[in-house]
């Protein structure tokens, strides 16, 4: 660059007379326009090849006469920016290399430096008042060569203008008086030729005017003042004080600089003189390129920044992806210096960038925010006056172009923002906020004020587009063949468009125009769009009359849900301004009512069929027992109750009708699929060999059947009966309402629960002979067998069918089935004991059967509830004999023979707690070798089940002491609930303590808790008595419902019980055995 700039060149003089710019009256330096001068067309930035070729010449001539340093961003190499503006001219290589060289032998152009003085602050004050007047001198000393860190140009620094530069190229700011903070705001161009010998001096001075000695005595306020009097005492008359001094090399400028500088002395003395501020920019006069003798600079900028911004955009887009607003380092630099060359101002610059942003935005994809910028910085420095009548004229058509624009976009933000884009919403909104700042600039105020507001513009550009968008939909829609049929589901198509697209407007569009313009686009394309889609369905309507086929009926259906969807979308009634064109729309399909009706039943007919005739009868899984058209028949009827809500008949009378309509065909598909599933059960099982087969699939019916009844059960809430009865009750009858709805209803759930019935009881039928059977065995057989192996293969042949049975029916009709068998049971047990009331042993073995059956049947609490079980069959007659003899018989033993404990046991229901007080043991076995024991009691709350966090309780032990008198009380925090369960006790286990092995057993005692005093009533007990109980051992053989208890092989808690049993038998037996005498 240095060697194009020491190039040698016949120059004209240099200018010997300052030329000084006061930034008050700062006005664009651009030549002044030829009268015949042709104007580079500003419209477009497409230019034809002669200007283009001028204007490529331009910014050749721009790189090639570049000068200072380069900003931190921008390019430093002349070269690459040459080849970037080969690419933004789509020049060729040999065009380019002609351009280039013809640009080269072009004159070059005055090189100047704009320097600004702007103030200055901290300096010496040189007069008596401790103030001074400074000015400023200020040039450019060309043809120094001295290295910036030697000696020699510190000497040079320390020297003043007026020794090193002529007079005449030396400029002179005004006199500030009595100050240390000067402000001059004063610009001047200085001219040079080199700028790689060249530097830039400034000396500031004070000055001193001729004054007596007694104005200087009355200027005197301390004794540095006087000293300065004594000190200009030996000065000569008018001679200036020496403030400091400013040198920098213009090569180690940037294009622009503005930075405060320090003040440097002439000598050692004070080296802080203060600073000053400086603002400086290297621009070009008499450029040679033809468009700048031909257009005035802003003109030329203008369409240079067109053409960069134009191949910026391009490039992008054919490296699909979208331009941001920032420009590249190339082209950033290029412009920069440009503007700089030509001393374009901030104002003009920004509305070079705003007039071809603005064009480039119409017919280039950009983003709208990239205006933000111009518009602030044009708001900001806004002066009509320092525009030329064409630029204002440009700067108006650019507002109004934009403006249309704008509106244009607006009235089609469907389809040129579409939400499949994700940036579209941020696009939108960007726009907006352009052509509300635009519209806010004072300079659009006083350009275009004929211009109506912003948001009434905004409102009829999107009514406009709305009833645009509408009919173009419609003509999308528009079938081929011009059926009823097909217009009806181009009618719906087109509906089903404007729902979608309004909702996209109450989610997406609505939040954008209400946040930037308080314009409520939902309300007002719903309103355009409902009296447009109103007209439309009206017309079709009529066009199809009463007659109305299955296949037309479904389309209008399908219509009508979109109109009421479309229709609740809109505000609310109180919220209206007048009525609306959809309203009461349901009346236009009154005649299609039947027809709906008849397609809802007929379809759902159809696929119950289908259901049944598809079912295998099997169960879904382990969880559901019912099988697949259950499953079926459940969905065809929720879709029944769907279509109910889809209709939502908004009169009151006509919609109980439709409802009356849906639960009487609901309940007639109920009884149609009875008979069904009962007729495929028999088809399925009538080549079955294996009864058992006949006897799931006769479980899965029931169970299906018992599905259907709670689907039919849930009709009410489906359909919101108690909705519709509160809205007709000023029309209907509260008997009407039972007399249709209710009495349809309970007349299926009743046949259903008869259909049930009759299963269940085919059910029991084929387990009641083998009840009877094993009853009939159970007193037959010899004396010698124990009662407990008497009645086993009763309860086994019992636990093997329940079981069956619950795994394969669900639990309401388990249920039903057990209380079947069990009066069944009952009456053959009956029977049985009035036949053997004779026979003692008989007697006694069904009276341990009865037991037994009744804790079967009760299967703790999981099986019938004690009222269930105690019928009137069980109280009365022969089996009441039995049940009361076995009720009322007393304890297993009485006898002391293995000692006895007692107790006294109360609850007191204010805190939940079961007080033991365990008074003694007496008459305990010896079973230590000494003749003694070492006896303790342990107390368990039983059964474990039921108390599973009550640990169990110890009493201390006692040695060798067969009478211990414990007196320990033991408390246990527990509900009433359980201890009020059948079978709940208190288990005393009284053992003798051995240090070296297994604790001895001495017995057992059960204390019933049912009948513990304070457990009925909220009352506390009073004086509670004690209880003595005689213990015992478990029996050596286990009894029969430990028998069953170890049977359930899954049951843990049964498994562990039996164990625990089994262990304290054994452990009973052997010590018996141990005993003398036994």
């Amino acid at each position: 660059m240095a060697t194009l700039f020491s190039r040698p060149q016949r120059r004209p003089p240099l200018l010997r007379q300052a030329i000084k710019i006061r930034r008050r009256g700062v006005r664009d330096l651009q030549d002044p326009r030829p009268p015949r001068a042709q104007e580079i067309e500003p419209s477009s930035h497409h230019l034809l090849p002669e200007e283009r070729a001028l204007l490529y010449e331009e910014a050749l001539y721009t790189v090639l006469y570049r000068l200072g340093q380069p900003e931190p961003n921008h390019v430093g190499e002349s070269s690459e920016l040459l080849r970037y503006l080969q690419e933004a001219f789509r020049m060729e290589p040999e065009e380019h290399q002609q351009m280039l060289k013809r640009v080269q032998q072009l004159e070059k152009p005055v090189f100047c430096l704009k320097a600004t003085v702007k103030q200055a602050k901290g300096i010496l004050g040189k007069d008596v008042s401790g103030f001074s007047d400074p000015y400023c001198l200020l040039g450019i000393e060309q043809g120094m060569t001295v290295s910036g860190g030697s000696p020699g140009l510190r000497r040079r620094q320390k020297a003043v203008v007026r020794h090193t530069i002529p007079e005449e190229q030396t400029h002179r700011t005004q006199v500030i008086t009595q100050t240390l903070n000067p402000v001059w705001d004063e610009t001047f161009i200085l001219e040079f030729e080199d700028i790689s010998n060249a530097s830039f001096h400034l000396d500031m001075w004070d000055m001193d005017a001729v004054e007596s000695v007694r104005q200087k005595l009355g200027e005197l306020t301390d004794l540095h003042g006087l000293r300065r009097i004594f000190k200009e005492a030996r000065k000569e008359k008018g001679q200036d004080d020496f403030l400091g001094n400013v040198v920098l090399r213009l090569q180690d400028l940037r294009c622009r600089e503005d930075h405060w500088y320090p003040l440097e002395p002439c000598t050692d003395t004070y080296p802080d003189r203060g600073q000053c501020h400086l603002q400086f920019q290297f621009i070009h006069k008499r450029r040679a390129t033809k468009a700048s003798r031909s257009q005035p600079s802003y003109t030329v900028h203008l369409h240079l920044l067109q053409q960069l911004v134009s191949h910026e955009v391009t490039q992008h887009q054919a490296g699909s992806t979208s331009w941001d607003g920032s420009l590249s380092s190339q082209a950033a630099t290029i412009l920069f210096l440009h503007a700089t060359q030509k001393d374009l101002s901030d104002f003009h610059r920004s509305l070079a960038q705003w007039l071809a942003y603005s064009r480039l935005y119409q017919s280039l994809e950009f983003p709208s925010s990239c205006l933000l910028f111009p518009i602030t910085s044009i708001e900001y420095q806004w002066i009509q006056g320092r525009l030329k009548a064409e630029q204002l004229e440009e700067l108006a058509t650019s507002f109004s172009s934009l403006l249309a624009y704008g509106l244009s976009l607006i009235r089609r933000f469907r389809s040129v923002f579409p939400l499949s884009v994700p940036d579209s919403p941020a696009r939108l909104q960007s726009l907006l906020r352009v052509l509300v700042q635009m519209c806010k600039m004072k300079a659009f105020g006083e350009l275009c004020p004929d211009s109506a507001p912003l948001p009434s513009l905004v409102t009829e550009a999107l009514r406009a587009g709305t009833v645009g968008w509408f009919h173009l939909k419609q003509q999308h829609h528009q079938p081929m063949v011009q059926g009823l049929l097909e217009m009806g589901k181009a009618l719906l198509s087109l509906v089903q468009d404007i729902i979608g697209d309004l909702h996209q407007c109450q989610r997406t569009w609505n939040k954008i125009f209400h946040n930037v313009l308080k314009i409520d686009l939902f309300s007002m394309a719903f309103l355009e769009l409902q009296w447009l889609v109103a007209k439309r369905v009206q017309d079709y309507i009529a066009m199809v009359g009463g007659s109305v086929t299955p296949e037309l009926g479904e389309s209008l259906f399908q219509l009508y849900v979109s109109l009421k969807e479309l229709y609740q979308l809109g505000p609310h009634p109180s919220e209206r301004d007048g009525v609306l064109a959809l309203e009461g729309f349901h009346r236009w399909f009154q005649p299609a009512i039947p027809s709906w009706l008849q397609k809802t039943y007929s379809v759902a007919l159809a696929r119950v069929q289908r259901a049944v005739q598809m079912d295998q009868l099997v169960p879904l899984g382990e969880l559901t027992k019912h099988s697949t058209s259950a499953v079926d028949l459940s969905t065809c009827f929720a879709q029944i109750s769907h279509t109910a809500r889809q209709l939502n008949w908004p009169d009151p009378e006509e919609a109980f009708m439709i409802t009356v309509k849906f639960v009487e065909d609901t309940c007639r598909l109920a009884l149609v699929y009875c008979s069904l599933i009962k007729a495929r059960a028999q088809e399925l099982s009538a080549g079955q060999k294996d009864q058992g087969q006949a006897a799931n699939m006769l479980c899965v019916v029931v169970n299906d059947m018992e599905q259907l009844r709670l689907v039919i059960g849930k009709l009410p809430t489906q359909l919101a009966w108690e909705a519709l009865e509160q809205r007709v009750g000023a029309v209907l009858e509260q008997e009407q309402l039972q007399n249709t709805l209710h009495a349809q209803l309970q007349g299926a759930l009743a046949g259903l629960g008869h259909e049930i019935r009759t299963g269940v009881r085919t059910l029991a039928k084929q387990l009641e002979a083998g009840i009877a059977k094993h009853i009939q065995k159970l007193v037959g057989i010899r004396e010698s067998v124990l009662p407990e192996d008497a009645i086993l293969p009763l309860m086994k042949f019992l636990e093997v069918k329940l079981c069956y049975m619950n795994t394969n029916l669900v639990q309401e009709n388990f249920s039903s089935l057990l209380s079947l068998l069990w009066t069944h049971t009952l009456s053959v047990l009956a029977e049985v004991a009035a036949s053997q009331r004779s026979c003692p042993l008989a007697c006694s073995r069904l009276k341990f059967a009865l037991q037994n059956l009744e804790i079967c049947f009760y299967a703790e609490g999981c099986g019938l509830p004690p009222e269930a079980l105690h019928t009137a069959t069980f109280q009365v007659g022969p089996l009441g004999e039995l049940a009361h003899s076995f009720l009322c018989s007393p304890a297993a033993t009485t006898s002391e023979e293995l000692g006895a404990v007692t107790v006294k046991a109360s609850y007191r229901p204010s805190e939940q707690k079961l007080r033991v007080e365990l008074l003694s043991a007496s008459n305990l076995l010896p079973l230590d070798s000494n003749g003694s024991s070492d006896p303790f009691v342990q107390l368990t709350l039983e059964p474990r089940h039921e108390f599973p966090e009550l640990a169990p309780r110890e009493t201390q032990k006692h040695k060798k002491d067969l009478h211990p008198l414990f007196d320990e009380t033991f408390e246990f925090l527990v509900p009433a609930e359980p201890l009020q369960k059948d079978g709940a006790c208190l288990l005393l286990t009284v053992l003798d303590h051995d240090r070296l092995g297994t604790d001895d057993l001495e017995g057992e005692a059960f204390l019933p808790l049912r009948s513990v005093p304070g457990l009925t009533g909220m009352e506390e007990p009073g004086e509670v008595p004690q209880t003595r109980l005689p213990l015992t051992y478990p029996a050596p053989n286990g009894d029969l419902i430990l028998q069953l208890l170890e049977s359930r092989k899954g049951d843990r808690e049964a498994q562990a019980f039996v164990r625990l049993r089994r262990q304290r038998a054994k452990q009973a037996s052997h010590q018996h055995s141990l005993q003398p005498g036994r």
